[in-house]
């Protein structure tokens, strides 16, 4: 009679503890994000590492003012495009006067800013919000081409120049293609900072 092959003893439970513990620790991990992700309604919000979110973002009411060329502006001029705006007062307030150094110096960032964008430029807009001693018309115009310059220097501006947070100086504003204000970036930051933000919203954004 042929002998049964011997038995192997199965290995003690003591001895699976450190195999369980380590597919515990490389499992644990990819659950967890797996139930973060499909069954929780926490999302990650846009970060970036330059400019500073304005939370909450600030719904801007509608232009009824007249434009530089004397035209009124649409209503809706700060809609359907990403809006880079520069506001033509001084750090005390909106009715400080017109566009001095610091405004020239936040609307060159802006320009440059805007052509540095290539194919995306289309999708984005440069508003001047012009304070009660602004401008240089000529200046802007050669300097600035396609530049909205909205005479907000008037009691009618108020509401619209309220909603946005001071110092206004050296600012650049973002207004996102609904109307909302929803970024600020200092120009005496780093200058690539504020078109590596933009270019982070645009190809994150469907709209505008």
């Amino acid at each position: 009679m042929t002998p049964s092959p011997p038995v192997t003893p199965s290995p003690p439970a003591a001895s699976r503890r450190p195999l369980l513990l380590i597919l515990l620790l490389f499992a644990a991990p990819l659950a967890f994000a797996f139930w973060l992700y499909y069954g929780s309604t926490w999302r990650p919000t846009l970060r970036t590492n330059h400019g500073e979110l304005i939370e909450p973002v600030v719904e801007l009411p509608a232009l009824t003012l007249p434009l530089a060329t004397g035209d009124r502006a649409s209503p809706r001029l700060l809609t359907g495009k990403w809006s880079l705006v520069v506001i033509g007062a001084g750090d005390t307030g909106p009715t400080d006067a017109g566009c001095g150094a610091d405004c020239r110096e936040a609307l060159v960032y802006a320009r440059q800013t805007w052509l540095s964008l290539g194919k995306l430029v289309p999708r984005v807009q440069r508003v001047l919000l012009a304070g009660p001693a602004c401008c240089d018309l000529g200046y802007l115009q050669r300097e600035h081409n396609g530049l909205a310059v909205v005479q907000a220097g008037g009691p009618d501006a108020g509401p619209l120049l309220h909603a946005f947070p001071p110092p206004f100086a050296r600012t650049i504003f973002i207004v996102d293609p609904l109307g909302n204000l929803m970024m600020r970036y200092d120009v005496h930051q780093d200058p690539k900072g504020l078109r590596e933000d933009l270019q982070k919203l645009l190809e994150l954004s469907h709209i505008g």
